[in-house]
């Protein structure tokens, strides 16, 4: 990409919080900092990726180009990154795969978007899948309120995406829009456990009188774990439509949204407070 059109593509990414129109409306994107291999400069450059669990997955493409991209060369030489996913920034560490797991992966990526192989041959190379696994130092700066609306937030626009691509599949699902929405699963399990455990205990032992604030707060969180545990089980059924996914997906943002915007009522000003 030229570099002015790449800073047009940075700009509206950080502008909207990861959303940006034209050509990549709707796409995952993410922006990568990479440290220059010979200059020891920071590189940062726009690109799509595909969640993979914990982690992430990028193709150096290079727009099918016949050489590797400058950014996989420097994170080849230098694994730390820096990834803005539109919400939040973090260091990750980069690993090129290789052999089957490589040929795996890659082949997820053109069951979802045919364009991956048609680089691949105008290439005439074998593009390198490189996973980002992030490293995690601790919780966003800032107020503990706010922080909670960044992760509620991260929670919201994945659910929009999901239901998006679930609308625009074709009759049959892909294994990579099983994986987003596992991926989704598992990350909304997590951060409802890390609640029940360490913060809602401590919003009540400050604030007593949050008791039926907190009830409500349990009782959905059991409601969400049901519907996505219903889910789980639908993504394992190969005859699974996209109509049906959806319906799925649709009940269950529905009551994520709903619990997000009332936890955010009663604990954001507590806990910004």
């Amino acid at each position: 990409m030229p570099i002015d059109f790449n800073q047009q593509i940075i700009d509206e990414f950080r502008a909207n919080r990861g959303q940006v129109g034209g050509m990549f409306e709707g796409a995952r994107l993410l922006l990568l900092t990479t440290v220059g291999a010979r200059t020891g400069a920071r590189h940062i450059t726009p690109l799509g990726y595909l969640p993979d669990g914990e982690r992430n997955l990028i193709i150096a493409s290079a727009g099918g180009a016949p050489r590797h991209p400058a950014w996989y060369h420097n994170l080849v030489a230098n694994p730390q990154v820096t990834v803005e996913d539109g919400v939040f920034t973090y260091q990750a560490k980069a690993v090129v795969l290789e052999g089957e797991e490589r040929d795996r992966m890659f082949a997820r990526a053109v069951e979802a978007d045919p364009g991956w192989g048609r680089y691949q041959e105008s290439a005439g190379r074998v593009l390198p899948v490189v996973a980002l696994l992030p490293i995690f130092d601790g919780p966003p700066p800032g107020r503990l309120g706010d922080a909670l609306t960044l992760v509620h937030d991260a929670f919201r626009r994945e659910l929009a995406r999901i239901r998006t691509e679930v609308a625009r599949s074709g009759p049959r699902l892909g294994a990579q829009l099983r994986v987003n929405c596992l991926t989704m699963c598992g990350n909304l399990h997590e951060h409802h456990t890390r609640e029940d455990g360490a913060v809602f205990p401590a919003m009540e032992e400050r604030y007593p009188e949050l008791e039926p604030v907190m009830a409500r707060l349990r009782a959905e969180h059991e409601t969400v774990q049901r519907l996505l545990e219903e889910l789980q089980t639908r993504l394992r059924d190969d005859d699974l439509s996209p109509g049906t996914l959806l319906e799925e997906v649709e009940r269950l943002t529905r009551e994520v949204e709903a619990h997000l915007d009332y936890e955010e009522e009663y604990l954001v000003p507590l806990l910004n407070g």
